[in-house]
C-alpha cells in the first residue's frame, strides 16, 4: 500500500476512534440476490441494469448464476429458504413454475410506459407478459460453425446440420430436448407452423429422433453457454447450436473464424421472475420496473445481441446493431417462436425420453450460462 495513503488511512482511524467511532470496511449490505446464465449475458445485465440501478437507487443487488430449470428453486420454495429474489427465465421454465405456484404473480400494471409514451400493455412484444414474469429479451438458438472447419462450401440450410456426408465432423448441441426437436422436424421438412402439431404426436416425436439418429454418434452435448464458442475455437466441433448471443464476442470483438446460420432460428423471451416467498417482494419488483424500461433495454444491445421485448427501446438502438439481432427483419425469415406453453406441459415427459434414447449410445457432453 503506498506509505503516504496509508498514514492518511491511519490517521483517520485514530481520529474517528478518538470521537467514539468505529471505522467499517464492510461492502454494501446486499438487498437483492439476482440470478442469471453467466458469462457475456450477466455481463450485459450487469452493465445495463445492475450498476445503474445501484447508481439511481442507492440499493446494492448482486448476481449469480445458474444453468436454467426449476430444481434449484422448487428445492428453495419447498424448504422455505427462498435466497433469491429475481431470477431470469426461459419463458417455458417460467410458466412451469407459475402453474407449480413456485413464483410470485406480477402486476404488469406498474411498468412504466415506453419512452415515446406508450402503455406498458402495448409496448412490450406479444408474450413478453406472464401471469409471473415481464419479458426483457429476445433472444434465439441457432446454428454456427467454423469457417476453417467447414471447407469451401459453406452450410447454408438448417438441413446442412444433419447432413454429416456433405459437412463431415462433430457437431455440439444443447442437452436439452427443447430446440432441437423442433430443428430435427424443420430439417425434414416440416413446415415452422407444422411442428409443434407434428411434435405433439408419437410418429412426430419418432421422426424427430430419427433425424437426430443421424448424428447422435457425433455429437458434444453441452450444458453451459459459453461451451458453444470454446467447441467451435478448439476444433472439437464444425458446426453446433448456440445462443446467438453468445457469437457476438468472438464474432465482432475477438475476430474468430465463426459464421451464425440464421435458418430456422428458434427464438424465445427471456424473462424475470420473483421467487415463491422471497424476503423482497416489493425492492425485487422495483429492479423489475427499472430494468424493463426502454431505455435500459436498450442499453443492453450494446453488449449482446439480443433484442428488447419493447417496442420502443427499437428507436434507441444502433443502427449498427439492429441487423445483428433475432428480431431483425431479414433472420425471421424462417424463424420459428418457441412455444413456451406446449413445453411447460410437456418438457418433463420429453426430457425423460430424451435422456432414455441418449443413454443408447449418446456420446460426449460438455461444460455442466446464455
Amino acid at each position: 500500500m503506498n506509505m503516504r495513503y496509508r498514514a492518511s488511512v491511519l490517521g483517520l482511524a485514530v481520529a474517528l476512534l478518538a470521537a467514539g467511532q468505529t471505522v467499517s470496511h464492510a461492502a454494501p449490505e446486499k438487498v437483492l440476490t439476482l440470478v442469471s446464465w453467466g458469462g457475456d449475458y450477466t455481463r450485459s445485465q450487469m452493465l445495463a441494469y445492475v450498476k445503474p440501478y445501484r447508481q439511481q437507487s442507492g440499493e446494492w443487488a448482486s448476481m449469480e448464476t445458474y444453468n436454467g430449470g426449476l430444481e434449484e428453486i422448487r428445492e428453495q420454495v419447498e424448504t422455505a429458504n427462498v435466497v433469491w429474489d429475481v431470477v431470469d427465465f426461459e419463458l417455458s421454465d417460467l410458466v412451469r413454475g407459475c402453474q407449480e405456484g413456485l413464483l410470485e404473480k406480477i402486476d404488469h400494471s406498474v411498468l412504466p410506459p415506453g419512452q415515446d409514451g406508450t402503455p406498458a400493455n402495448e409496448d412490450f412484444i406479444p408474450g413478453a407478459f406472464t401471469d409471473c414474469g415481464v419479458g426483457q429479451t429476445v433472444w434465439s438458438t441457432v446454428v454456427a460453425f467454423n469457417n476453417d472447419s467447414v471447407g469451401e462450401t459453406r452450410p447454408t440450410t438448417l438441413a446442412d446440420f444433419f447432413d454429416v456426408k456433405k459437412f463431415p465432423g462433430k457437431r455440439g448441441l444443447r442437452r436439452d430436448p427443447r430446440v432441437i426437436m423442433e430443428w430435427a422436424l424443420m430439417a425434414d421438412g416440416v413446415a415452422p407452423d407444422q411442428v409443434y402439431s407434428t411434435l405433439d404426436t408419437a410418429e412426430g416425436q419418432a421422426r424427430a429422433f430419427d433425424v437426430l439418429e443421424r448424428i447422435k454418434t457425433r455429437t458434444v452435448w453441452w450444458e453451459s453457454g459459453s461451451d458453444p464458442a470454446k467447441l467451435l475455437g478448439a476444433g472439437e466441433v464444425v458446426m453446433t447450436s448456440v445462443w446467438n448471443g453468445r457469437m457476438f464476442g468472438p464474432i465482432a470483438e475477438e475476430g474468430k473464424p465463426f459464421t451464425i446460420l440464421w435458418d430456422g432460428q428458434i427464438w424465445d423471451i427471456d424473462s424475470w421472475g420473483i421467487p415463491k416467498g422471497s424476503d423482497n417482494v416489493a425492492k425485487a419488483m422495483d429492479f423489475i420496473r427499472f430494468s424493463t424500461a426502454s431505455e435500459q433495454l436498450a442499453e443492453q444491445t450494446k453488449y449482446i445481441t439480443y433484442g428488447p421485448a419493447r417496442k420502443s427501446s427499437m428507436a434507441l438502438v444502433a443502427d449498427s446493431k439492429k441487423p445483428l439481432l433475432p428480431t431483425a427483419a431479414e433472420n425471421m425469415a424462417t424463424a420459428l417462436q418457441s412455444d413456451a406453453e406446449w413445453w411447460a406441459t410437456r418438457h418433463a415427459d420429453l426430457s425423460a425420453k430424451f435422456e432414455q434414447w441418449l443413454s443408447e449410445g449418446g456420446r460426449g457432453l460438455a461444460g455442466s450460462a446464455r
